[in-house]
């Protein structure tokens, strides 16, 4: 019973990754936003950048898991 629950929870298919990468994205948008929002100036719009680079760099390696999953 744990593991069909469990199962619920794995990628399995490129389109359910970029379903989640496009949540982590307006996640990490709305974050940078109120970053926007705390530090007024140079500061806020570098943690602004930082919040989509590291959706980029988590988005990669879950469709390169996907990839690899699907090889095997």
């Amino acid at each position: 019973m744990w593991t069909r629950f469990a199962r619920l929870f794995v990628i399995k298919t490129k389109f359910e990754a970029f379903l989640v990468i496009y949540g982590l994205g307006v996640g990490a948008v709305e974050r940078g936003m109120h970053y926007l929002e705390q530090y007024p100036g140079y500061g806020g719009w570098l943690l602004f950048a930082v919040c989509p680079i590291a959706v980029f760099m988590a988005g990669g390696r879950i469709i390169d898991s996907v990839d690899h999953a699907r090889d095997r």
